[in-house]
């Protein structure tokens, strides 16, 4: 779980210090304030900088240009897709300015990064040194890939290539980008990825859903589930996941006062909505739970329901809750919550501000929040 979060040269996010986070965390703003791009920076760090990871953000983003541009060389092509993650869709090679993600931690001289867990990338320009490990047979060869600085770079060294480097703590990673589909590459020795769930600003994915929903079959978390159902449908008895094509299984529930099980999507998004998240969220187990937009399909009388549900399973499951919002009405439930059992609850709301160009967090406390709330104080 993370107790603090910074956040360097990230797409619109410069330099971004968060010092304290909840166990639930509501992040609010104006528009092109970031608050979508920490979502995203926190599934990065997570998945340990998994490359898969990282083209899959640019497809949902519209930022993969591999499909549109397949005549240019595939390394200019991929250095125009991965610059999209840096601020002002630069291409630098200078260390200072790599994305940086990871905790801080008390020091001798204050709030200070982590080292040991901080994830770093950056494009690095390299070449192939070939080692011989064993001099007594000249045929092992090892291939390993030695970083060019940029104080050391000869200009007649005309066979450098191009890559992207992953850093976690003293592990690294170089990612060749002269091919066509450099996210096949699988990262070694960077540690074995956190459990994660991202839902997006209209993420109603049957298929995933399935999923999701066979990995807690006959377990407790389906009753979670059906509870969270209950929110707009106290009738709601059961459901269960039928195959209608070959790649798309919907759901379907069955209700008391009807023999006939109804399909969910017929019954509006808002309950497509609550299932969605709490599916992720009780897949998320140990790990984080991400949810762009919270409020979207839900009704207002729901959403106080939907933070206690998400408060009481986060942290029965161990799930640090990370949720954006523009609508005050998802405040005011939040902090309701939250106040009705602060001494039991851990969570936090953090408005990010732009302000000269820099965009920074000013954090609310459950005590803060209620102020806020009582004087009727604009905060989104």
């Amino acid at each position: 779980m993370l107790n603090s979060l910074e956040i360097r040269n990230f797409r619109n996010l410069k330099e971004l210090k968060i010092n304290s986070l909840g166990n639930v965390n509501l992040i609010t703003g104006k528009n092109n304030t970031g608050k979508s791009t920490l979502l995203e920076a926190v599934a990065l760090y997570a998945s340990k900088g998994d490359f898969n990871f990282l083209y899959q953000l640019l497809n949902e983003r519209g930022e993969n240009y591999r499909q549109t541009d397949i005549s240019k060389d595939a390394t200019e092509v991929n250095l125009k897709a991965l610059s999209s993650f840096f601020p002002n869709r630069s291409v630098n090679f200078n260390e200072n300015d790599s994305i940086s993600i990871g905790t801080l931690e008390n020091t001798l001289f204050g709030l200070q990064r982590s080292n040991d867990n901080f994830l770093a990338i950056r494009f690095v320009r390299y070449f192939d040194d070939e080692i011989n490990e064993n001099e007594s047979d000249q045929n092992q060869l090892l291939r390993r890939k030695r970083v060019i600085l940029d104080e050391y770079l000869d200009p007649l060294l005309v066979d450098y290539r191009i890559g992207l480097e992953i850093r976690l703590g003293n592990n690294a990673f170089i990612a060749p980008l002269n091919r066509e589909r450099p996210y096949r590459v699988l990262l070694r020795n960077l540690g074995i990825p956190e459990n994660f769930q991202f839902i997006r600003t209209k993420n109603i994915d049957r298929e995933i859903n399935g999923k999701l929903w066979d990995y807690i079959t006959l377990s407790e978390k389906e009753t979670y589930v059906i509870d969270a159902l209950r929110i707009i449908e106290p009738e709601v008895e059961r459901i269960a996941f039928i195959e209608e094509t070959s790649r798309e299984r919907s759901a379907v529930i069955k209700l008391k006062s009807n023999k006939v099980p109804l399909p969910i999507k017929s019954m509006g998004d808002g309950i497509n909505r609550i299932l969605t998240i709490i599916l992720a969220l009780v897949n998320a187990d140990n790990g984080y739970l991400l949810i762009d937009e919270f409020e979207n399909g839900l009704h207002h009388s729901v959403q106080e329901k939907l933070w206690e549900i998400i408060f009481y399973l986060s942290k029965k499951l161990n799930v640090q809750v990370f949720a954006t919002t523009h609508s005050e009405d998802c405040i005011r439930g939040f902090e309701e919550v939250l106040n009705e059992n602060k001494d039991k609850l851990d969570g936090k709301l953090i408005r990010l501000d732009l302000k000269k160009g820099v965009i920074k967090p000013v954090e609310f406390n459950a005590e803060e929040l209620k102020i806020v709330s009582d004087g009727d104080i604009e905060i989104r």
